[in-house]
C-alpha cells in the first residue's frame, strides 16, 4: 500500500491513482514490487528534525529515504519537505509539481536500489528519474 500523509503542511495536490500505478511500474522496472510505502510530506524544520535524530545530519534536505524492504519488496518511509521542494522547483526553473516528481521517484529509485553517493553515481540517479519522468 502507498501512502501520502501530511506532517504539518498542507499535502501536495497530487494524481494519487496514477502516481501509485507510475511507482509500481517504475519498481518493476527494476524487479520489485511495491510494498508498504509511505510519503510523509513535511516542512523544512521537521526533516531538519528527522535528518538530526536518525542521521545525524545538521543540514536541510529535500528528502530521507527510510528502506525497510525485504527482497523484491520495497517499502520504506519517504520524508520530503515541501518547502525544498518549492524552493529546488523555482531554482531549477521547473515547476513545483515537476520537481515533486522527481523527489517522488528519486526516493523509490533509493528503495530500488539505486544510489547517489558520489558524483558519478547522481548523473546516474539523474538520468534514472528522467527515465521515469518521461514515463509518467
Amino acid at each position: 500500500m502507498i501512502q501520502y500523509i501530511s506532517e504539518g503542511v498542507n499535502p501536495p495536490a497530487l494524481q494519487k491513482q496514477k502516481t501509485n500505478r507510475w511507482i509500481k511500474e517504475t519498481a518493476a522496472e527494476y524487479g520489485k514490487k511495491a510494498g508498504d510505502i509511505a510519503y510523509i510530506f513535511c516542512s523544512d524544520e521537521r526533516i531538519l528534525e528527522v535528518n538530526k535524530q536518525y542521521l545525524q545530519h545538521d543540514y536541510y534536505t529535500d528528502i530521507i529515504t527510510f528502506d525497510y524492504s525485504e527482497g523484491q519488496i520495497i517499502s520504506g518511509d519517504i520524508f520530503i519537505s515541501v518547502d525544498t521542494v518549492k524552493t529546488n522547483a523555482q531554482e531549477f526553473g521547473v515547476s513545483f509539481e515537476q520537481e515533486l516528481n522527481r523527489i517522488l521517484i528519486h526516493g523509490i529509485l533509493h528503495l530500488c536500489g539505486q544510489d547517489d553517493k558520489t558524483p558519478e553515481l547522481r548523473l546516474e540517479m539523474t538520468r534514472k528519474e528522467n527515465l521515469a519522468i518521461e514515463r509518467f
